[in-house]
């Protein structure tokens, strides 16, 4: 796992590969990149513990940055630059960092939040900006003395409120140890030196950044997608002869949707794990992904926190449909309000104990609100757990919606309108209703143009396939706000109804 050896014993091989220039950066090639950027870091005084921010699209500039902050034992936040302005200059000052190095194309975004921090820029000039390839040009590509393990410190997405700096521990141990999930995949997802990894999503999310330098760390080959494109994902598959990927739900149903000639068109035979998370996978879309792929896929259950890891593959899920899992790092309890805990096929808050403590940056009551006073901790989410252990999302509370005292969850009736053939995407939210507090509301991007009979077609739908009272009432159409990592944009959708009579 060390970046220095895997250097020099594989060299020339590809160690990230850009999916639609096919622009590479060698094993060779990152470690002598990234030494002159950690040997110019610590030339600004930068030390372990210290923070520095990242601005970068998916590009190839931005690994040997991440790897000379993981090399010299800095926290490096890489930010979410569809974020507004303001929420994205909130995380630089938030996490405290020293440094700001962006990509040419995020000017002006960068500029703007940057406040008066020292910048570095890659891919080419900017007025007034030192250029990352110029500041190095003078350091050698031999290691620092001090090599020692950084973290990534990573902010929740933003979906319902202020993004939340996720501060974990610095390993305090020599580069080359490697992090929890590097040993996670390939002791339990089977990556090695065979391994080429299909990335995607963004490299400002946790599962991308974690898992292509997880790759690395285990000697395979990263291909990154510049962004996601259904159909490209099949290419690139066959091109590149890819042997794990991983994706989130939206990314299955669209590949799901493309004509049945395009998708037939590629031989994705290679794919031995395609692995899934980031938000529950509906049944019958997992169920058509399965009879495509085969029995390939794996999901797990996890958030950046790092408070536990649920874990499911194929043939466990076909007995289990629906579950994210049993824990493969900590343990799982179900409780009520009054932190009690419940049986198996009972809703309530899920809580992982057993698992290392997390705080959210300069943050303690946040942090207080999801640990209670056994030590376990939660992400938020409802669920319940069977009688073999196998644990079952319900919704995250957040996003529940309380018609008439009864409780309804979005992600089941999104699960259904998901392929309707004429739905493209959609997200249900409650809005104001002066009778029942709240009612259940669809917000439909159509597949084609919205034909004036098509919202009560989707109610009828849904009417034939859940109980009457959980169904829409009201059908609106309009584009549903996703992060790239497909999470829906509740907070916005919400404000958009607030107060608002639809009918």
């Amino acid at each position: 796992m060390q970046l220095t050896r895997l250097a020099a014993e594989l060299g020339g091989k590809p160690a990230i590969v850009m999916g639609a220039t096919g622009a590479t950066l060698t094993y060779r090639d990152l470690e002598a990149r990234s030494n002159r950027i950690a040997r110019l870091f610590r030339d600004r005084g930068l030390r372990p513990g210290d923070h520095i921010a990242l601005l970068f699209g998916n590009t190839l500039d931005v690994f040997p940055v991440v790897w000379a902050a993981q090399r010299c034992g800095l926290f490096y936040t890489p930010v979410n630059w569809h974020l507004a302005e303001s929420e994205a200059a909130y995380i630089v000052e938030n996490c405290e960092a020293r440094l700001l190095v962006s990509e040419v194309d995020m000017e002006p975004l960068a500029s703007a939040i940057a406040g008066g921090l020292d910048r570095l820029v890659t891919g080419g000039h900017v007025d007034g900006v030192e250029s990352l390839d110029a500041a190095v040009a003078p350091f050698s590509d031999e290691p620092v003395d001090d090599e020692t393990e950084g973290y990534y410190m990573l902010y929740s997405s933003g979906t319902t409120g202020r993004p939340k700096g996720i501060l974990p521990e610095l390993p305090a141990t020599p580069f080359g140890t490697g992090l929890p999930i590097d040993h996670l995949m390939a002791g339990r997802f089977g990556f090695g030196r065979d391994t080429v990894y299909l990335s995607p999503g963004p490299i400002y999310h946790a599962a991308p950044l974690g898992w292509t330098t997880g790759t690395v760390r285990n000697g395979g080959t990263v291909v990154v997608m510049e962004k996601f494109d259904a159909e490209q994902t099949l290419r690139l598959i066959e091109r590149h002869g890819v042997t794990h990927g991983q994706f989130v739900p939206t990314m299955f149903v669209r590949m799901l949707k493309l004509p049945g000639e395009i998708r037939s068109r590629y031989d994705v035979s290679s794919l031995r794990v395609a692995v899934h998370a980031a938000a529950p996978c509906p049944v019958e879309v997992k169920e058509k992904v399965i009879d495509w792929f085969g029995p390939k896929l794996v999901e797990f259950y996890a958030g950046s926190e790092g408070s536990g890891f649920c874990l499911i593959d194929t043939p466990a899920w076909l007995t289990h449909k629906g579950s994210v899992g049993k824990p493969v790092m900590g343990e799982v309890h179900v409780c009520d309000d009054d932190g009690t805990e419940l049986g198996p096929g009972e809703v309530g808050t899920v809580w992982f104990g057993g698992t290392r403590r997390f705080a959210y940056h300069r943050d303690p009551e946040k942090t207080a609100s999801v640990h209670n006073d056994r030590g376990w901790s939660t992400l938020g989410d409802l669920g319940q757990v069977d009688e073999e252990g196998y644990l079952y999302l319900s919704d995250r509370r957040t996003d529940l919606i309380l018609s008439g005292g009864v409780n309804i969850y979005p992600r089941e009736i999104e699960d259904v309108l998901a392929l309707h053939p004429a739905v493209e995407d959609v997200a249900v939210i409650g809005v104001p209703d002066p009778e029942f507090g709240q009612r259940v509301h669809a917000v439909v991007h159509p597949a084609g143009a919205a034909r004036p009979e098509l919202a009560d077609e989707l109610i009828a739908y849904c009417r034939d396939r859940l109980g009457h009272y959980k169904c829409p009432k009201t059908v609106s159409f309009a584009d549903v706000p996703r992060l790239p990592s497909g999470k829906i944009l509740r907070r916005e959708l919400m404000k958009r109804h607030e107060g608002v009579a639809t009918s």
